[in-house]
Protein backbone atom coordinates (compact mmCIF):
# COMPACT_ATOMS: atom_id res chain seq x y z
CA UNK A 1 0.00 0.00 0.00
CA UNK A 2 1.46 3.23 -0.65
CA UNK A 3 1.00 6.62 1.05
CA UNK A 4 0.28 10.24 -0.58
CA UNK A 5 1.11 13.50 0.34
CA UNK A 6 1.93 16.46 -1.54
CA UNK A 7 5.57 16.81 -1.09
CA UNK A 8 8.90 14.99 0.68
CA UNK A 9 11.62 15.57 2.52
CA UNK A 10 14.23 13.30 3.04
CA UNK A 11 16.37 14.61 5.84
CA UNK A 12 16.11 16.63 9.12
CA UNK A 13 19.08 18.69 9.43
CA UNK A 14 19.59 22.22 9.12
CA UNK A 15 18.12 22.28 5.07
CA UNK A 16 15.40 19.76 5.60
CA UNK A 17 13.89 21.29 8.49
CA UNK A 18 13.82 24.86 6.33
CA UNK A 19 12.51 23.69 3.26
CA UNK A 20 9.83 21.92 5.01
CA UNK A 21 8.95 24.75 6.41
CA UNK A 22 8.44 26.64 3.37
CA UNK A 23 6.53 24.53 1.87
CA UNK A 24 4.04 24.18 4.75
CA UNK A 25 3.69 27.51 4.27
CA UNK A 26 1.84 27.32 1.28
CA UNK A 27 -0.67 25.25 2.94
CA UNK A 28 1.25 21.78 1.33
CA UNK A 29 1.31 18.45 3.17
CA UNK A 30 4.99 17.84 4.27
CA UNK A 31 6.44 14.23 5.45
CA UNK A 32 9.65 14.27 6.33
CA UNK A 33 11.75 10.85 6.57
CA UNK A 34 14.90 10.72 8.69
CA UNK A 35 16.65 7.11 9.40
CA UNK A 36 17.58 8.60 12.98
CA UNK A 37 15.64 10.20 15.61
CA UNK A 38 14.67 14.42 14.33
CA UNK A 39 17.90 15.94 15.69
CA UNK A 40 20.40 12.99 14.42
CA UNK A 41 22.30 15.04 11.58
CA UNK A 42 25.71 16.70 10.83
CA UNK A 43 23.69 19.86 11.90
CA UNK A 44 23.40 18.51 15.44
CA UNK A 45 27.00 18.30 15.34
CA UNK A 46 28.11 21.41 13.96
CA UNK A 47 30.14 23.77 16.52
CA UNK A 48 31.96 26.41 14.87
CA UNK A 49 29.17 28.77 14.26
CA UNK A 50 27.77 29.71 11.21
CA UNK A 51 29.43 33.09 8.73
CA UNK A 52 26.70 36.31 8.31
CA UNK A 53 27.60 39.65 7.18
CA UNK A 54 25.28 41.28 10.15
CA UNK A 55 28.42 43.66 12.29
CA UNK A 56 28.80 46.91 11.61
CA UNK A 57 32.87 46.34 10.04
CA UNK A 58 31.40 43.68 8.17
CA UNK A 59 29.86 43.56 4.48
CA UNK A 60 28.71 41.30 1.61
CA UNK A 61 31.69 41.68 -0.72
CA UNK A 62 34.21 40.94 1.95
CA UNK A 63 32.27 37.69 2.91
CA UNK A 64 32.21 36.96 -0.60
CA UNK A 65 35.59 37.75 -1.69
CA UNK A 66 36.70 35.16 1.70
CA UNK A 67 34.52 32.03 -0.04
CA UNK A 68 35.82 32.80 -3.59
CA UNK A 69 39.28 32.55 -2.12
CA UNK A 70 38.40 29.57 -0.31
CA UNK A 71 36.80 27.78 -3.34
CA UNK A 72 39.86 27.80 -5.25
CA UNK A 73 38.65 29.22 -8.35
CA UNK A 74 35.66 26.92 -8.73
CA UNK A 75 32.83 28.78 -6.93
CA UNK A 76 29.77 30.06 -8.47
CA UNK A 77 29.55 33.55 -8.05
CA UNK A 78 26.40 33.69 -8.16
CA UNK A 79 25.72 31.18 -5.70
CA UNK A 80 28.35 32.83 -3.26
CA UNK A 81 26.30 36.23 -3.35
CA UNK A 82 23.01 34.47 -2.97
CA UNK A 83 24.48 32.53 -0.10
CA UNK A 84 25.89 35.99 1.42
CA UNK A 85 23.15 38.46 0.84
CA UNK A 86 20.16 36.14 1.82
CA UNK A 87 22.10 35.23 4.80
CA UNK A 88 21.90 38.19 6.55
CA UNK A 89 17.91 37.87 6.17
CA UNK A 90 17.49 34.37 6.84
CA UNK A 91 19.24 34.51 10.51
CA UNK A 92 17.26 37.43 11.11
CA UNK A 93 14.56 35.00 10.57
CA UNK A 94 15.94 32.56 13.39
CA UNK A 95 16.25 35.21 15.94
CA UNK A 96 12.47 36.05 15.33
CA UNK A 97 11.77 32.34 15.80
CA UNK A 98 13.69 31.90 19.14
CA UNK A 99 17.49 30.85 18.19
CA UNK A 100 19.72 32.17 21.04
CA UNK A 101 23.13 33.18 20.02
CA UNK A 102 25.19 34.20 22.17
CA UNK A 103 25.52 37.68 23.41
CA UNK A 104 27.10 40.49 25.28
CA UNK A 105 25.27 43.49 26.43
CA UNK A 106 22.50 42.28 25.04
CA UNK A 107 24.47 42.57 21.44
CA UNK A 108 25.72 39.32 19.37
CA UNK A 109 28.80 38.26 19.70
CA UNK A 110 31.28 37.84 16.85
CA UNK A 111 34.15 35.74 16.52
CA UNK A 112 36.46 35.17 13.52
CA UNK A 113 37.61 31.59 11.89
CA UNK A 114 40.05 30.77 9.36
CA UNK A 115 40.09 32.52 6.07
CA UNK A 116 37.86 34.67 7.30
CA UNK A 117 38.79 39.12 6.79
CA UNK A 118 36.41 39.67 9.57
CA UNK A 119 34.56 38.66 12.79
CA UNK A 120 31.81 37.89 11.91
CA UNK A 121 31.04 34.03 13.27
CA UNK A 122 27.74 33.77 15.46
CA UNK A 123 27.39 30.95 17.69
CA UNK A 124 24.52 29.67 20.34
CA UNK A 125 26.00 28.23 23.97
CA UNK A 126 29.77 28.46 22.78
CA UNK A 127 30.06 25.61 20.77
CA UNK A 128 26.45 24.21 20.03
CA UNK A 129 25.19 26.35 17.35
CA UNK A 130 24.53 23.18 15.23
CA UNK A 131 22.00 21.68 17.76
CA UNK A 132 20.53 25.11 18.76
CA UNK A 133 19.96 25.57 14.94
CA UNK A 134 17.99 22.22 14.77
CA UNK A 135 16.00 23.17 18.57
CA UNK A 136 14.44 26.15 16.89
CA UNK A 137 13.94 24.52 13.63
CA UNK A 138 12.23 21.72 14.29
CA UNK A 139 10.35 23.99 17.25
CA UNK A 140 9.18 26.23 14.38
CA UNK A 141 8.03 22.75 12.03
CA UNK A 142 6.00 22.20 14.90
CA UNK A 143 3.93 25.18 14.70
CA UNK A 144 2.78 23.83 10.96
CA UNK A 145 0.60 21.32 11.58
CA UNK A 146 0.32 19.97 7.20
CA UNK A 147 4.25 18.82 8.74
CA UNK A 148 4.44 14.98 9.11
CA UNK A 149 7.64 13.96 10.76
CA UNK A 150 8.83 10.19 10.88
CA UNK A 151 11.76 9.58 13.30
CA UNK A 152 13.58 6.07 12.23
CA UNK A 153 12.80 6.34 8.21
CA UNK A 154 15.08 4.23 6.37
CA UNK A 155 15.00 5.71 2.55
CA UNK A 156 15.94 2.71 0.86
CA UNK A 157 15.73 4.32 -3.01
CA UNK A 158 14.12 6.89 -5.22
CA UNK A 159 10.74 5.77 -7.29
CA UNK A 160 11.18 7.23 -10.81
CA UNK A 161 8.30 6.42 -13.62
CA UNK A 162 7.95 8.28 -17.02
CA UNK A 163 11.00 10.32 -16.25
CA UNK A 164 10.63 11.92 -13.34
CA UNK A 165 10.78 11.15 -9.38
CA UNK A 166 7.46 11.37 -7.85
CA UNK A 167 8.72 9.48 -3.91
CA UNK A 168 10.26 7.10 -2.33
CA UNK A 169 10.61 3.73 -0.68
CA UNK A 170 11.40 3.39 2.58
CA UNK A 171 11.54 1.01 5.75
CA UNK A 172 8.67 1.56 7.75
CA UNK A 173 10.14 1.78 11.75
CA UNK A 174 7.22 0.34 13.13
CA UNK A 175 6.06 -2.66 10.94
CA UNK A 176 10.04 -3.27 10.08
CA UNK A 177 8.88 -3.43 6.31
CA UNK A 178 9.27 -1.48 3.01
CA UNK A 179 6.89 1.17 2.05
CA UNK A 180 6.36 3.52 -0.74
CA UNK A 181 5.06 7.06 -0.62
CA UNK A 182 4.68 9.22 -3.55
CA UNK A 183 3.93 12.78 -3.72
CA UNK A 184 4.88 15.71 -6.54
CA UNK A 185 8.29 16.26 -5.72
CA UNK A 186 10.88 15.15 -3.68
CA UNK A 187 13.51 17.28 -1.68
CA UNK A 188 16.95 15.57 -0.98
CA UNK A 189 18.26 17.15 2.41
CA UNK A 190 20.13 14.09 3.52
CA UNK A 191 23.92 15.32 4.52
CA UNK A 192 27.30 14.76 3.50
CA UNK A 193 29.42 11.27 3.09
CA UNK A 194 31.69 11.57 5.82
CA UNK A 195 31.67 7.80 7.15
CA UNK A 196 33.49 6.55 4.21
CA UNK A 197 36.18 7.89 5.87
CA UNK A 198 37.90 5.69 8.20
CA UNK A 199 38.68 9.16 10.55
CA UNK A 200 35.65 11.16 10.56
CA UNK A 201 34.06 13.91 12.54
CA UNK A 202 30.70 13.13 11.33
CA UNK A 203 28.06 11.17 13.24
CA UNK A 204 26.89 7.40 11.70
CA UNK A 205 24.24 8.65 9.76
CA UNK A 206 26.55 10.36 7.17
CA UNK A 207 26.81 7.82 4.78
CA UNK A 208 26.07 9.45 1.61
CA UNK A 209 22.51 7.49 0.96
CA UNK A 210 20.65 10.45 -0.71
CA UNK A 211 23.56 10.91 -2.96
CA UNK A 212 23.97 7.37 -4.27
CA UNK A 213 20.02 7.34 -4.70
CA UNK A 214 20.24 10.50 -6.79
CA UNK A 215 23.11 9.12 -9.18
CA UNK A 216 21.24 6.11 -9.71
CA UNK A 217 17.86 7.43 -10.20
CA UNK A 218 20.00 9.41 -12.55
CA UNK A 219 20.85 12.25 -11.71
CA UNK A 220 24.04 14.21 -11.99
CA UNK A 221 26.34 14.31 -9.42
CA UNK A 222 29.17 17.37 -9.73
CA UNK A 223 32.98 17.79 -8.03
CA UNK A 224 32.70 14.51 -6.02
CA UNK A 225 36.69 14.74 -5.84
CA UNK A 226 36.28 17.26 -3.66
CA UNK A 227 36.46 16.35 0.17
CA UNK A 228 37.23 18.30 3.02
CA UNK A 229 39.34 16.92 6.04
CA UNK A 230 39.25 19.14 8.78
CA UNK A 231 42.66 19.92 10.59
CA UNK A 232 41.91 19.40 14.53
CA UNK A 233 39.35 16.09 15.37
CA UNK A 234 40.89 15.21 19.10
CA UNK A 235 43.24 11.96 18.32
CA UNK A 236 43.37 9.36 21.06
CA UNK A 237 43.37 6.07 21.24
CA UNK A 238 39.84 4.26 22.40
CA UNK A 239 37.73 7.79 21.40
CA UNK A 240 35.70 8.95 19.01
CA UNK A 241 37.28 11.70 16.32
CA UNK A 242 35.72 14.07 18.42
CA UNK A 243 35.85 17.98 15.92
CA UNK A 244 37.98 20.10 17.51
CA UNK A 245 36.41 23.83 16.61
CA UNK A 246 38.16 25.58 14.08
CA UNK A 247 37.30 29.07 16.60
CA UNK A 248 39.60 27.29 18.42
CA UNK A 249 42.20 28.67 16.35
CA UNK A 250 40.19 31.57 15.39
CA UNK A 251 40.97 32.31 19.49
CA UNK A 252 44.38 32.18 19.07
CA UNK A 253 44.93 28.39 19.51
CA UNK A 254 48.41 27.23 18.53
CA UNK A 255 49.64 24.17 16.43
CA UNK A 256 52.36 22.79 17.60
CA UNK A 257 54.84 19.29 17.26
CA UNK A 258 55.59 16.75 19.63
CA UNK A 259 58.59 18.83 20.16
CA UNK A 260 56.77 21.50 20.97
CA UNK A 261 57.24 23.66 18.33
CA UNK A 262 54.96 26.03 16.61
CA UNK A 263 55.18 24.73 12.84
CA UNK A 264 52.59 26.26 10.42
CA UNK A 265 54.92 29.01 9.86
CA UNK A 266 56.95 26.29 7.63
CA UNK A 267 53.71 25.91 5.53
CA UNK A 268 51.92 29.26 5.09
CA UNK A 269 52.06 32.51 6.24
CA UNK A 270 48.56 32.86 7.52
CA UNK A 271 49.68 30.47 9.94
CA UNK A 272 46.38 28.80 12.07
CA UNK A 273 44.23 30.79 9.91
CA UNK A 274 45.28 29.29 6.68
CA UNK A 275 42.42 27.51 5.04
CA UNK A 276 41.49 23.90 5.83
CA UNK A 277 43.20 22.12 3.09
CA UNK A 278 46.18 24.28 3.57
CA UNK A 279 46.28 23.36 7.56
CA UNK A 280 44.99 19.54 6.90
CA UNK A 281 48.24 19.03 4.63
CA UNK A 282 50.65 20.81 7.00
CA UNK A 283 49.72 18.81 9.19
CA UNK A 284 50.35 15.77 7.73
CA UNK A 285 53.20 16.33 6.56
CA UNK A 286 54.37 17.85 10.13
CA UNK A 287 53.69 14.42 11.13
CA UNK A 288 55.66 12.44 8.23
CA UNK A 289 58.91 14.90 9.49
CA UNK A 290 58.62 13.92 12.64
CA UNK A 291 57.49 10.79 12.95
CA UNK A 292 54.30 10.92 14.87
CA UNK A 293 50.53 10.35 14.29
CA UNK A 294 49.55 13.55 15.67
CA UNK A 295 50.18 17.03 16.65
CA UNK A 296 49.35 19.14 19.64
CA UNK A 297 46.65 22.25 19.90
CA UNK A 298 47.86 24.57 22.34
CA UNK A 299 44.91 26.57 23.87
CA UNK A 300 46.92 27.47 27.54
CA UNK A 301 47.99 30.77 26.44
CA UNK A 302 44.03 31.85 27.25
CA UNK A 303 42.35 32.56 30.19
CA UNK A 304 40.88 29.38 31.46
CA UNK A 305 37.27 30.86 32.78
CA UNK A 306 37.18 31.96 29.08
CA UNK A 307 37.29 28.50 27.46
CA UNK A 308 35.02 27.18 29.89
CA UNK A 309 32.54 29.40 28.74
CA UNK A 310 34.18 29.59 25.30
CA UNK A 311 33.92 26.06 24.68
CA UNK A 312 31.51 24.25 27.18
CA UNK A 313 30.92 20.75 25.23
CA UNK A 314 34.69 20.77 23.96
CA UNK A 315 36.17 21.57 27.14
CA UNK A 316 33.63 18.66 28.87
CA UNK A 317 34.41 15.98 26.17
CA UNK A 318 37.99 16.55 26.39
CA UNK A 319 37.53 16.21 30.69
CA UNK A 320 36.25 12.97 30.43
CA UNK A 321 38.96 11.99 28.41
CA UNK A 322 41.41 13.25 31.07
CA UNK A 323 42.26 16.58 29.31
CA UNK A 324 42.09 20.58 30.63
CA UNK A 325 41.79 22.07 27.41
CA UNK A 326 43.29 25.34 29.48
CA UNK A 327 46.04 23.20 30.82
CA UNK A 328 47.05 20.49 28.75
CA UNK A 329 48.15 20.63 24.92
CA UNK A 330 45.50 18.29 23.11
CA UNK A 331 46.58 15.56 20.46
CA UNK A 332 44.76 16.37 17.16
CA UNK A 333 45.05 14.81 13.80
CA UNK A 334 43.09 15.30 10.57
CA UNK A 335 39.46 13.65 9.59
CA UNK A 336 37.09 13.54 7.08
CA UNK A 337 34.25 16.57 7.89
CA UNK A 338 32.64 17.97 4.74
CA UNK A 339 31.56 17.07 1.46
CA UNK A 340 31.61 20.23 -1.21
CA UNK A 341 30.82 17.75 -4.04
CA UNK A 342 27.24 16.45 -4.71
CA UNK A 343 23.68 16.35 -6.83
CA UNK A 344 24.02 19.21 -9.17
CA UNK A 345 21.25 21.89 -8.99
CA UNK A 346 20.83 24.66 -9.65
CA UNK A 347 20.11 27.93 -7.64
CA UNK A 348 17.05 26.77 -6.57
CA UNK A 349 17.44 23.37 -5.36
CA UNK A 350 16.52 21.74 -8.94
CA UNK A 351 18.32 18.63 -9.85
CA UNK A 352 18.77 17.26 -13.24
CA UNK A 353 16.06 14.86 -12.83
CA UNK A 354 12.44 16.11 -12.87
CA UNK A 355 10.60 16.13 -9.73
CA UNK A 356 14.03 16.13 -7.61
CA UNK A 357 15.35 18.71 -5.79
CA UNK A 358 17.92 19.03 -2.81
CA UNK A 359 19.81 21.16 -0.08
CA UNK A 360 22.72 20.86 1.81
CA UNK A 361 25.48 19.24 1.92
CA UNK A 362 24.18 16.60 -0.50
CA UNK A 363 24.33 19.01 -3.14
CA UNK A 364 26.67 20.72 -5.34
CA UNK A 365 25.65 24.29 -6.37
CA UNK A 366 28.84 25.97 -7.14
CA UNK A 367 28.98 28.00 -3.78
CA UNK A 368 32.11 26.37 -1.89
CA UNK A 369 34.11 25.55 -4.95
CA UNK A 370 37.08 23.56 -4.20
CA UNK A 371 37.14 24.15 -0.36
CA UNK A 372 34.10 25.36 2.09
CA UNK A 373 35.14 28.42 3.73
CA UNK A 374 34.55 28.13 7.94
CA UNK A 375 30.76 27.83 9.13
CA UNK A 376 29.22 28.74 5.86
CA UNK A 377 27.40 24.83 5.75
CA UNK A 378 25.04 26.03 8.23
CA UNK A 379 24.60 29.41 6.43
CA UNK A 380 23.99 27.15 2.98
CA UNK A 381 21.65 24.77 4.15
CA UNK A 382 19.34 27.14 5.79
CA UNK A 383 19.42 29.66 2.66
CA UNK A 384 19.43 26.99 -0.10
CA UNK A 385 16.83 24.60 2.13
CA UNK A 386 14.36 27.92 2.44
CA UNK A 387 14.77 28.40 -1.88
CA UNK A 388 14.54 24.67 -2.53
CA UNK A 389 10.84 24.66 -0.72
CA UNK A 390 9.96 27.68 -1.86
CA UNK A 391 10.60 26.17 -5.98
CA UNK A 392 9.35 23.10 -5.34
CA UNK A 393 6.27 23.89 -4.49
CA UNK A 394 6.22 27.02 -7.08
CA UNK A 395 7.07 24.14 -9.58
CA UNK A 396 4.71 21.96 -9.07
CA UNK A 397 1.48 23.46 -8.29
CA UNK A 398 -0.15 22.11 -10.84
CA UNK A 399 1.24 18.39 -10.97
CA UNK A 400 -0.95 15.87 -9.91
CA UNK A 401 0.20 12.10 -8.83
CA UNK A 402 -1.83 9.59 -11.05
CA UNK A 403 -1.31 5.98 -12.35
CA UNK A 404 1.28 5.39 -10.25
CA UNK A 405 1.96 1.79 -10.17
CA UNK A 406 3.18 0.35 -6.85
CA UNK A 407 6.38 -1.87 -6.82
CA UNK A 408 7.55 -0.18 -10.40
CA UNK A 409 10.00 2.13 -11.08
CA UNK A 410 12.61 3.02 -13.64
CA UNK A 411 15.32 3.50 -11.10
CA UNK A 412 17.85 0.90 -11.15
CA UNK A 413 18.81 0.81 -7.49
CA UNK A 414 14.68 -0.18 -7.04
CA UNK A 415 15.85 -3.46 -7.76
CA UNK A 416 17.88 -6.18 -5.83
CA UNK A 417 18.45 -7.10 -1.91
CA UNK A 418 15.94 -4.54 -0.12
CA UNK A 419 18.60 -4.90 3.45
CA UNK A 420 18.65 -1.53 4.57
CA UNK A 421 22.08 -2.39 6.72
CA UNK A 422 25.65 -1.55 5.54
CA UNK A 423 27.82 -4.88 5.77
CA UNK A 424 30.56 -4.67 8.46
CA UNK A 425 32.74 -6.18 6.23
CA UNK A 426 32.21 -3.85 3.13
CA UNK A 427 32.26 -0.69 5.89
CA UNK A 428 35.96 -1.60 6.88
CA UNK A 429 37.17 -2.19 3.88
CA UNK A 430 35.63 0.88 2.17
CA UNK A 431 36.09 3.25 4.82
CA UNK A 432 40.48 2.13 4.96
CA UNK A 433 40.97 2.01 1.24
CA UNK A 434 39.35 5.21 1.13
CA UNK A 435 41.27 6.68 4.27
CA UNK A 436 44.77 4.83 2.88
CA UNK A 437 44.53 6.01 -0.92
CA UNK A 438 41.54 8.44 -1.31
CA UNK A 439 41.82 10.33 1.72
CA UNK A 440 44.28 14.03 2.44
CA UNK A 441 47.95 13.30 -0.30
CA UNK A 442 46.05 11.30 -3.56
CA UNK A 443 48.34 9.81 -6.84
CA UNK A 444 47.52 7.87 -10.12
CA UNK A 445 48.52 4.45 -8.61
CA UNK A 446 46.75 4.78 -4.80
CA UNK A 447 43.96 6.01 -7.00
CA UNK A 448 43.49 2.43 -9.30
CA UNK A 449 44.36 0.67 -6.60
CA UNK A 450 41.26 1.89 -4.74
CA UNK A 451 39.20 1.71 -7.35
CA UNK A 452 39.84 -1.83 -8.76
CA UNK A 453 39.03 -2.54 -5.13
CA UNK A 454 35.29 -0.65 -5.01
CA UNK A 455 34.88 -2.35 -8.25
CA UNK A 456 35.61 -5.57 -6.76
CA UNK A 457 33.08 -5.48 -3.90
CA UNK A 458 30.54 -3.47 -6.18
CA UNK A 459 30.37 -6.77 -8.00
CA UNK A 460 29.32 -8.97 -4.80
CA UNK A 461 25.78 -9.46 -3.80
CA UNK A 462 25.13 -6.50 -1.80
CA UNK A 463 22.16 -4.58 0.28
CA UNK A 464 20.71 -1.36 -1.13
CA UNK A 465 22.65 0.31 1.13
CA UNK A 466 26.42 -1.29 1.22
CA UNK A 467 25.75 -1.05 -2.84
CA UNK A 468 24.92 3.28 -2.12
CA UNK A 469 28.76 3.14 0.39
CA UNK A 470 30.41 1.29 -2.41
CA UNK A 471 29.15 3.73 -5.03
CA UNK A 472 30.00 6.32 -3.47
CA UNK A 473 33.56 5.81 -2.71
CA UNK A 474 34.27 5.30 -6.76
CA UNK A 475 32.71 8.06 -7.90
CA UNK A 476 35.02 9.86 -5.21
CA UNK A 477 37.73 7.99 -6.71
CA UNK A 478 37.27 8.14 -10.11
CA UNK A 479 36.42 12.07 -10.00
CA UNK A 480 40.01 12.39 -8.23
CA UNK A 481 41.83 10.57 -10.20
CA UNK A 482 40.10 12.06 -13.46
CA UNK A 483 41.73 15.63 -12.13
CA UNK A 484 45.27 15.86 -12.75
CA UNK A 485 45.32 18.63 -10.80
CA UNK A 486 45.51 19.81 -7.01
CA UNK A 487 42.90 22.22 -6.00
CA UNK A 488 41.41 23.19 -2.76
CA UNK A 489 40.33 19.75 -0.79
CA UNK A 490 41.24 17.58 -3.69
CA UNK A 491 45.14 17.33 -3.69
CA UNK A 492 47.30 14.64 -5.93
CA UNK A 493 51.05 14.43 -5.04
CA UNK A 494 52.10 13.54 -8.89
CA UNK A 495 49.74 16.87 -10.01
CA UNK A 496 50.79 19.24 -7.13
CA UNK A 497 49.82 22.54 -8.74
CA UNK A 498 46.80 23.77 -9.72
CA UNK A 499 45.90 24.45 -13.69
CA UNK A 500 43.92 26.96 -15.73
CA UNK A 501 43.32 23.52 -17.87
CA UNK A 502 41.05 22.27 -14.89
CA UNK A 503 39.32 25.23 -13.90
CA UNK A 504 36.50 22.97 -14.41
CA UNK A 505 33.86 21.11 -12.72
CA UNK A 506 33.23 17.19 -13.05
CA UNK A 507 29.87 16.15 -13.79
CA UNK A 508 28.99 12.34 -13.07
CA UNK A 509 26.07 10.24 -13.81
CA UNK A 510 25.23 6.68 -14.71
CA UNK A 511 25.79 5.33 -17.76
CA UNK A 512 27.94 8.17 -18.88
CA UNK A 513 31.75 8.46 -18.55
CA UNK A 514 32.90 11.58 -16.44
CA UNK A 515 32.77 14.90 -18.18
CA UNK A 516 33.47 18.74 -17.51
CA UNK A 517 30.95 21.66 -17.39
CA UNK A 518 32.18 25.25 -16.42
CA UNK A 519 29.13 25.74 -14.60
CA UNK A 520 27.53 23.79 -11.91
CA UNK A 521 23.95 25.90 -12.33
CA UNK A 522 22.08 23.77 -14.65
CA UNK A 523 19.48 25.53 -14.22
CA UNK A 524 18.89 25.61 -18.49
CA UNK A 525 18.33 21.90 -18.78
CA UNK A 526 16.69 21.48 -15.52
CA UNK A 527 13.79 24.62 -16.87
CA UNK A 528 13.87 22.14 -19.91
CA UNK A 529 13.03 19.29 -18.43
CA UNK A 530 10.80 20.30 -15.33
CA UNK A 531 7.57 20.99 -17.28
CA UNK A 532 4.91 19.38 -16.51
Amino acid sequence: MSLTTDFIVIGSGVAGLRASIALASTGARVTILTKDKARESNTEYAQGGVAVVLSEDDDAELHEGDTLIAGAGLCDEEAVEILVNEGSRYIRELIDWGTEFDKEGGKLVFTREAAHSRRRILHAHGDSTGAEFVRSLIARARLEPSINLLPFANTESLIVQHGRCIGVRYLDPILRAPREVVARAVILCTGGAGQLYQHTTNPPVATGDGMAMAYFAGAEVADMEFVQFHPTALSLENAPRFLLSEAMRGEGGILRNLQGERFMGRYDERLELAPRDIVSRSIVAEMRRTGSRHVLLDMTGLDAAFLKTRFPKIYETCRVYGLDISKDQLPVSPASHYCMGGVRTDLWGRSTLPGLYAAGEVTCTGVHGANRLASNSLLEGLVFGARAGEAAAKDNVEFRISNFEAGKSENVSAVGDPRLSISTAVKKRVKRAMWERVGILRDEESLQRAITEFEQIAASNLSTSSRNFVTLALLIARAALWREESRGGHYRTDFPEPSEDWKVHSIQKLGAEIRSEEKIDPSGEAAATRAL
